[in-house]
């Protein structure tokens, strides 16, 4: 029975940081953008853009 009085208070603890650290990224916008990870895979590869006079074209080396 002794051992339930050391598990029970970290069974609390491991909850209460995961709650903390769920309102955590509640707060910090982490659920905002739902749809923009499922808008980026229908994006092409190739992106090129054009900063000032530079271009530069980032692809994936693994495509």
């Amino acid at each position: 029975m002794s051992y339930l009085a050391f598990l029970v208070p970290i069974a609390i603890l491991l909850g209460l940081s995961g709650l903390a650290a769920f309102m955590w990224t509640l707060r910090s916008g982490q659920y905002d953008d739902l749809d923009g990870a499922a808008e980026r895979i229908l994006m092409d590869d190739e992106c090129e853009w054009i900063n000032s006079s530079i271009r530069i074209t980032y692809s994936r080396p693994w495509a």
